[in-house]
């Protein structure tokens, strides 16, 4: 299994800025008006704001979406607790998938406008760094260690199990974002129509036809099915580094950003009430998996 190219499925982040030159200001954090209905909304994690780097980025939705550290916490109390109760059932021999390391994007915002970084670019096209493309193969292929077959009584052990912890850890953090995650990619499909965002495709699409490239929008060229074996051949290469180059004319990503920005604050002023209640069930959920950590000490 690999990590491929297509940028298009990212899920939302943090941080509402209606003006770039405040976000940067202020480190690109997230407080809007705390008479929005149900409540005040949350404000969204602060990033070292780089302009130049969408990394750095967020968006709105990412203060009711769970943390890197939140799904590492939960799926570790999981497996502890999980583990616990398959070895009281008579199945000591179970052991949770590994943990998979991270490949490409580090953060929501990072590569889901397309590609920004232009010596990665030069040595690797639309992929990710050889190492941790490598790494990532390599923990995919150890896979789960946990001596159950689906429908023997093993496997019926392994449901029940599954079935208690998740009652015992009152459900699981992604379970409580997916009104979150169902707002945020609505309002990215939507930041796709906006006057603004296709101008900015048109010229980006524009100036990949001066380097012998047809495509309209800029995932067009990373979803190119050329590029999608696990070789960087030098076309992609080429291709990748043309792209890099009309970005850094056009503008194209930022303009996308501050539009779905704006779309997603506004997505949360009208669903305050019921993003709020799902946040205060997953940090619920957070706790009582740092708790059981604290137990397994």
């Amino acid at each position: 299994m690999r990590f491929l190219n297509s940028l298009s499925a990212r899920s939302a982040a943090a941080c509402a800025v209606l003006g770039l030159t405040a976000a940067a200001t202020a480190g690109c954090s997230f407080s809007p008006d705390s008479s929005a209905a149900g409540g005040s909304l949350r404000s969204a994690p602060s990033r070292n704001f780089n302009e130049a780097d969408p990394a750095t980025w967020t968006l709105p939705m990412e203060a009711y979406l769970p943390s890197d550290d939140e799904r590492r916490q939960m799926a570790q109390a999981k497996a502890a607790l999980i583990g616990d109760c398959m070895k009281s059932a008579g199945y000591a021999q179970w052991r949770a998938a590994p943990e998979l390391p991270k490949v490409g994007p580090k953060t929501l915002t990072d590569w889901r406008y397309g590609i920004h970084d232009g010596d990665l670019a030069k040595r690797r096209g639309y992929k990710p760094e050889a190492a941790e493309q490598e790494a990532y193969d390599a923990a995919v292929n150890v896979g789960a260690v946990d001596g159950t077959s689906a429908n023997g009584p093993d496997g019926q052990a392994l449901q029940a199990c599954r079935g208690e912890v998740h009652t015992k850890l009152k459900g699981d953090v992604v379970d409580y974002s997916e009104e979150a995650q169902k707002l945020g990619n609505e309002a990215y499909v939507r930041s796709k129509e906006e006057a603004e965002v296709v101008a900015a495709f048109q010229a980006w699409s524009s100036c990949m036809k001066e380097g012998g490239y047809d495509y309209k929008q800029p995932l067009d060229a990373s979803d190119d099915p050329r590029f999608g074996g696990p070789d960087v051949t030098p076309d992609e290469i080429a291709a990748a580094t043309t792209d890099i180059a009309c970005r850094d004319r056009t503008k194209v990503a930022k303009t996308w950003w501050e539009a779905e920005t704006r779309l997603q604050t506004a997505a949360l002023e009208k669903h305050a009430e019921s993003l709020n209640k799902a946040r205060k069930d997953m940090d619920a959920a957070s706790k009582a998996a740092a708790d059981a950590l604290a137990g397994q000490q």
